[in-house]
């Protein structure tokens, strides 16, 4: 079984923008090396939206040097960004946007969303950049729930969702993820029956994180982790398992390490402090487009 290293979770909530009221479940400024290639996840809401005709959300800000991704479980965000790309985003979609070399983008909710007004909830992840791809052009996946792949899960224990990497069943047969990724990750969205047990499985040698995003689990047979915390595991072997006592959504992320720098400031993820500098220089120059 993979050895925990240890279960963390937000000591508080923010607002980012003036809406998505947002908890963070982890962050590299934290875990660092030990949780590459991720850098950091938000889970926003569930929150009730009365109806208004004012946009909320957050306004054009940058980024360099890693990706975004966000997934909704409720609710419709609208996207759009410096290098010509837009759309909305509603439940069970994904966005993965490559930042790169940089990007102006804004996170709104939809039009009809706030209209209507209603319930809330995604989680945005970052995703670190090999060094080679930092400065790479940006690119924007924009990934609808139906060319997601569902698998059913052994005992009927629920189902799962391949975003990113690939997800093999007991038969052998493999389904493979959308997302196209620079390294290699898995993004699972894992929803699970009350009093299940299941048998997940990763590379040995990847970084493993299990985000609980909603209901309460066991893990290893032992470790209590309720919403809104996560596991970090040991790179030492290639199962878990998880057991349910209450219906739960959990998010399963591996990935290749990149053992290289971490460097970031605020919107900027590089690998030197000189290339911060840069960023920063670059972005007040207006060299993110507009």
């Amino acid at each position: 079984m993979k050895e925990i290293i240890g279960v963390y979770g937000a000591a508080g909530s923010h607002w980012v923008g003036d809406g998505f009221p947002v908890r963070s479940l982890f962050f590299y400024a934290d875990l660092g090396e030990r949780i590459s290639p991720f850098l950091m996840l938000d889970h926003a809401g569930p929150a009730t939206f009365t109806p208004t005709n004012q946009r909320r959300g957050v306004g054009t800000h940058p980024h360099r040097g890693f990706e975004t991704v966000t997934i909704v479980y409720d609710g419709e965000v609208a996207h759009a960004d410096s290098a010509g790309n837009s759309g909305v985003i509603g439940k069970g979609d994904v966005q993965w946007m490559t930042a790169a070399r940089g990007i102006l983008h804004q996170e709104y909710h939809s039009e009809a969303f706030a209209r209507q007004g209603g319930t809330l909830q995604m989680a945005q992840l970052w995703v670190n950049l090999p060094a080679k791809d930092k400065m790479s052009a940006p690119r924007y996946q924009g990934i609808v729930d139906s060319e997601i792949p569902r698998v059913a899960l052994p005992n009927d224990a629920g189902t799962l969702r391949v975003i990113a990497g690939d997800y093999h069943t007991q038969d052998g047969q493999a389904h493979i993820g959308p997302a196209q990724t620079y390294s290699p990750v898995n993004v699972w969205d894992v929803h699970l029956h009350a009093d299940k047990d299941i048998y997940l499985q990763a590379p040995a040698s990847h970084t493993t994180i299990l985000v609980v995003l909603k209901g309460s689990i066991i893990v290893n047979g032992s470790q209590a982790v309720k919403a809104d915390q996560i596991v970090l595991f040991q790179r030492n072997d290639e199962r878990l398992l998880i057991q349910t006592h209450e219906a739960s959504t959990v998010l399963f992320l591996t990935g290749e390490p990149l053992n290289e720098p971490i460097v970031g400031q605020g919107p900027f993820v590089m690998n030197t402090q000189a290339e911060i500098r840069q960023a920063m220089l670059d972005y007040h120059a207006g060299r993110f487009g507009a």
